[in-house]
């Protein structure tokens, strides 16, 4: 484990692949709200094997960044991966973000094309679905302590209806872990709740994308069609993964590893 030194504090960070040096192409990941930078250990161990540097990092306040920090939105996200990509010396990075950390990396290219070669999106909310009362509801039942922690962490586990990752148990132990502490607590639930812009333009934007979408994703009402959106909007390519929900990087390693490294060999080769 590493750690990113920001104004407000500290970001940890994973490095797969090329560590003390600056060989290959360099790969930021980042995960969803309320979820362990660990999600993109099949990920990171592939495409280092494949002769890449992978990054990946933990959201403010989750895993083992700090607790500090006073913004935590998607934007604010963006911000660190950038700074990370940067620390690292990487250049015509690609950014790969899930859920919430879909949208950081798509502003991390509208911010910086010259630094953002390629995005992939995963699971990606670039915008906020409307929430009818009774989901409203549960959500305030579910950041409700003392119960909360063990809520969140079943919450977690059926949004990967389909494939059930390998050493699964071990993830949703790392993450109630990460939501006991009261403070910690504090900062992912800010997370949850922080209001998140809408992105349904990327102008400036230079980077390649590609979206890649669960077909069983529970986040949606029809997956394929929010797939298809979120394609025109960073105008990629989609790719839709079968017996998957909402977590497509640790439930199908096998299917997001090689559309991963097809994507980095084309901003590479266009370099």
């Amino acid at each position: 484990m590493h750690h990113l030194e920001r104004p407000e504090g500290r970001i940890a960070y994973d490095l797969y692949g090329g560590e003390g040096n600056n060989d290959g192409a360099l790969v930021v990941c980042v995960p969803g709200m309320f979820d362990h930078r660990a999600s993109f250990r099949f990920v990171g161990r592939a495409l280092a094997a494949a002769g890449y540097r992978v990054a990946v990092m933990d959201l403010r306040g989750h895993g083992d960044s700090d607790t500090t920090f006073t913004a935590h939105d998607s934007r604010a996200a963006s911000t660190d991966a950038i700074a990370l990509a940067e620390e690292l010396g990487g250049e015509r990075v690609v950014m790969v973000g899930n859920s919430m950390g879909a949208a950081a990396a798509t502003i991390a290219a509208i911010d910086r094309p010259d630094l953002v070669a390629g995005i992939a999106l995963l699971g990606p909310f670039l915008r906020q679905p409307a929430l009818d009362p009774a989901t409203r509801a549960m959500m305030r039942i579910l950041l409700t302590r003392p119960w909360a922690p063990r809520a969140l962490t079943f919450w977690y586990d059926r949004l990967h209806v389909g494939r059930t990752p390998q050493d699964h148990a071990d993830q949703k132990e790392r993450v109630l872990r990460m939501l006991r502490p009261k403070e910690r607590f504090r900062a992912i639930t800010a997370t949850i709740n922080a209001r998140n812009e809408t992105i349904d333009t990327t102008e400036g934007m230079t980077a390649d994308a590609v979206v890649i979408m669960g077909e069983r994703d529970p986040d949606w009402k029809d997956p394929r069609a929010e797939a298809r959106w979120v394609s025109s909007v960073v105008g990629g390519r989609s790719v839709m993964v079968p017996d998957c929900g909402h977590y497509a990087q640790s439930q199908r390693p096998d299917v997001v590893a090689p559309v991963l490294v097809d994507l980095i060999e084309k901003v590479t080769a266009d370099a």
